[in-house]
C-alpha cells in the first residue's frame, strides 16, 4: 500500500474494528477481579489457586507481548488480527460453560493468546496509518481504548456480579469479539510492512522464562511475600534468562526483540518515565479499592463506582491531548500532568477514616485527568523518534515494559503496605493494652484497619516519590522526528 496515500487518507473503518477488538480484551482484562471470590466458592477452591485465573492470563502475556515484535514482521497484520481474535473468541465460549476451574483457566490462557497480540498489533497499524504530525490525536483515540477500558471493568463487574452469575461477565464480551472476528474476515486489509525474519528458538525460550519469571515472581511477591522461596526463586531464574536474552539480542543481525532501539534517546527516555509513572499509576488502582472496601467497608460496585469518573474523564481526555500533543509537544503536557498527579497522590497519602466519599472520588478524578495529559504524550513521543522498520520492536517494549513495570510497582507498593501496617497494627495494639483496654475482636478489626490505613498512606506517599522521578526525567523531554533508518549494531 502507497504509505504517503495512505497518510492523506486513513483507513479509519480498519482502525475502529481493531479499536473494538482492543478495548474488548481490554476491558476483559479487569473484570474478573471483583468475581474471584464468587469463583472460588461455586469451584472450591483456595485463594492462592483462585489467582491462577489472573496469573495465567498475565504469564502468556508477558511470554507473547515480546514476541509480537517478530509476528508483526513475519505476518500480515489481517492474519494475525483473525489469528488472535478467534484464540480471543474461543476462550471466551469456552470460560462462559467451563465445568471445572482448570478448565476455566486454560479458556482465560486462551483468551490472553489473543489479547496480548491485539495492543503491539493496534499501536504499529496506527503509526503506519498515520504521519508524525497526526500521530498525537491518533494515539490519543489509543488512549481512550487504552485507560478507559481497563477502569470500567471493576464497576461493571460490580454490578454484574451482585445480579448475575460471575459467567454474565464473558457473555457480555463475547458479541463484541465474534463481530470484530466477522468483520476482520471480510473487510482487514494489510498496511503494516513485512519481512522474511527467521525466528530464534533460543530467544524465543530465554524472552518466556526471562519476562514470564519476573512477571510471575514480582506478582506472587505481593501476595506471598518476598521470603517464599518461588518468589525470589522465579525472580532469579527471570533475571538471569532476561539478562543472556538481552546479550544475545545485541549480537543478532536480526534480533527476536531489537534492544538496540535504546540508543534513540527520546525513546529510552520515555520508557524510563513510563516505568517510574506505571509504579504511581497502579498504586490507586490498587489501594484506592482496598482502602475504600476493607477500611470503609463501602460495597464493591460502589467501589468501582468512586473510581468511574476518574475513568471517563481520562478516557474522553485522551483524543484532546493527543491535538495539544501535535501542537505543543509531550514536555508541557507531560509537566503539568506530573505536577497534579503529585500533588492528587500526596493528597490521597493523607487518608483518614472520615473522609467523604465524593472527597476521595474527586481526588482520584483528579489523578486520573493528569495521568491522561501525561502517558500518551510521552510513549508516542518517543515511538516518534523510532525509524518505521523499528515500530514493532518499540510497541513491543513498551507493552512489555508496562507488563513487568505493574508487577513490579505492585509487588512494591503491597510490600511497603503491608509491613508498614505489621508495624503499625503491633504498636496500636500494645498502646491498647497499656491503656488498660480489653482488645477484644471488635476492637481487634478497629486497630488493624487503622493499621492498614497507616500502610496504604504510606505506599501512596512512596507513588509520590515515584511520580516526582517521572517528573524530573520529563524536563529532559524534546519533540523528534524518524530518522530514516535504524541504528546498526555496530
Amino acid at each position: 500500500m502507497d504509505i504517503k496515500k495512505m497518510h492523506e487518507n486513513p483507513p479509519y473503518g480498519m482502525i475502529a474494528i481493531l479499536f473494538i477488538g482492543a478495548f474488548a480484551s481490554l476491558l476483559n482484562n479487569t473484570l474478573l477481579n471483583i468475581a474471584l471470590p464468587t469463583i472460588m466458592v461455586e469451584f472450591q477452591v483456595k485463594p492462592s489457586i483462585v489467582q491462577w485465573i489472573t496469573t495465567g492470563y498475565m504469564l502468556v502475556n508477558g511470554i507473547l507481548i515480546p514476541a509480537s515484535a517478530f509476528f508483526i514482521q513475519k505476518y500480515t497484520n489481517r492474519r494475525i488480527y483473525i489469528l488472535a481474535m478467534g484464540f480471543f473468541a474461543l476462550g471466551t465460549a469456552f470460560a462462559i460453560v467451563a465445568p471445572t476451574f482448570s478448565i476455566l483457566v486454560i479458556a482465560r490462557m486462551l483468551q490472553a493468546c489473543g489479547s496480548a497480540m491485539m495492543m503491539p498489533l493496534l499501536m504499529n497499524v496506527m503509526l503506519t496509518a498515520f504521519p508524525v504530525e497526526r500521530r498525537g490525536a491518533a494515539m490519543g483515540i489509543f488512549g481512550l481504548v487504552m485507560f478507559t477500558a481497563p477502569a470500567i471493568g471493576p464497576t461493571l463487574s460490580g454490578w454484574v456480579v451482585e445480579h448475575h452469575s460471575w459467567r454474565m461477565l464473558f457473555v457480555i464480551v463475547l458479541p463484541f469479539a465474534l463481530f470484530t472476528l466477522v468483520y476482520a474476515f471480510f473487510k482487514l486489509k494489510n498496511i503494516t510492512p513485512n519481512k522474511d525474519v527467521k525466528l530464534d528458538v533460543i530467544s524465543v525460550i530465554l524472552s518466556s522464562v526471562g519476562f514470564g519469571g519476573l512477571l510471575f515472581g514480582f506478582s506472587a511477591a505481593g501476595d506471598d511475600g518476598w521470603g517464599a522461596p518461588h518468589v525470589y526463586g522465579t525472580i532469579g531464574i527471570g533475571a538471569i534468562a532476561l539478562l543472556t536474552f538481552v546479550g544475545r539480542q545485541m549480537k543478532m543481525e536480526e534480533p527476536f526483540l531489537d534492544f538496540r532501539i535504546y540508543k534513540y534517546p527520546m525513546f529510552a527516555l520515555s520508557s524510563a518515565i513510563s516505568i517510574t509513572l506505571s509504579i504511581a499509576m497502579f498504586s490507586g488502582m490498587i489501594l484506592t479499592p482496598l482502602y475504600v472496601q476493607t477500611v470503609r467497608e463501602i460495597s464493591p460496585f460502589h467501589s468501582g463506582l468512586l473510581m468511574l469518573p476518574g475513568a471517563i474523564l481520562m478516557g474522553l481526555m485522551s483524543p484532546i491531548t493527543g491535538r495539544l500533543f501535535d501542537k505543543y509537544g509531550a514536555r508541557v503536557m507531560a509537566i503539568i500532568g506530573l505536577i497534579i498527579s503529585i500533588v492528587t497522590t500526596y493528597l490521597l497519602s493523607r487518608l483518614s477514616m472520615n473522609d467523604g466519599y465524593y472527597y476521595i472520588m474527586m481526588i482520584y478524578t483528579a489523578r486520573m485527568f493528569g495521568m491522561a495529559l501525561v502517558m500518551m504524550p510521552v510513549m508516542t513521543n518517543g515511538l516518534n523518534q523510532l525509524p518505521m522498520e523499528a515500530n514493532p520492536h518499540g510497541t513491543a517494549m513498551n507493552n512489555t515494559l508496562q507488563q513487568v513495570s505493574g508487577a513490579i510497582g505492585t509487588a512494591l507498593l503491597l510490600t511497603v503496605m503491608t509491613k508498614r501496617m505489621e508495624t503499625a497494627g503491633a504498636t496500636f495494639v500494645k498502646e491498647a493494652a497499656e491503656a488498660g483496654q480489653v482488645v477484644t475482636p471488635e476492637l481487634q478489626k478497629q486497630l488493624m484497619d487503622m493499621a492498614m490505613l497507616e500502610g496504604i498512606n504510606l505506599a501512596f506517599f512512596v507513588a509520590t516519590l515515584s511520580a516526582i522521578v517521572a517528573l524530573v526525567l520529563a524536563l529532559f523531554i524534546k519533540k523528534v522526528t524518524p530518522p530514516a533508518t535504524i541504528i546498526s549494531s555496530q
